[in-house]
């Protein structure tokens, strides 16, 4: 069965960090590109971060040096590492994986900043 499952999301007070996993299963991990997507209430969802399939990484300019996206081929997963969390931050993060003619979604995983 092909799927995305995130997990490591919760509740996490201002200036707090957490760390994000995405497992994959059912698909050729290691010749997809990833990335991580957020959607915060009332909001579309955006782009947090990008990792390609030879490891390069790319990020949105407000999460630059507060956020780490990385990828461990051997265990199909890939993680998001937050540092420095704003209530602004708080959201649904969605895990995406993509090559030429397949695109996967994960079923997101809150994050919620708040003192």
């Amino acid at each position: 069965q092909v799927q995305l499952v995130e997990s490591g999301g919760g509740l996490v007070q201002p200036g707090g960090s957490l760390r994000l996993s995405c497992a994959a299963s059912g698909i050729a991990f290691r010749i997809y590109d990833m990335a991580w997507y957020r959607q915060a209430p009332g909001k579309q969802r955006e782009l947090v971060a990008t990792i390609t399939s030879s490891g390069s990484t790319n990020y949105v300019d407000s999460e630059k040096g507060r956020f780490t996206i990385s990828r461990d081929n051997a265990k199909n997963t890939v993680y998001l590492e937050m540092s420095s969390l704003k209530p602004e931050d708080t959201a649904v993060y969605y895990c995406y994986a993509r090559r030429v003619g397949s695109t996967i979604w994960g079923q997101g995983t809150q994050v919620t900043v708040s003192s």
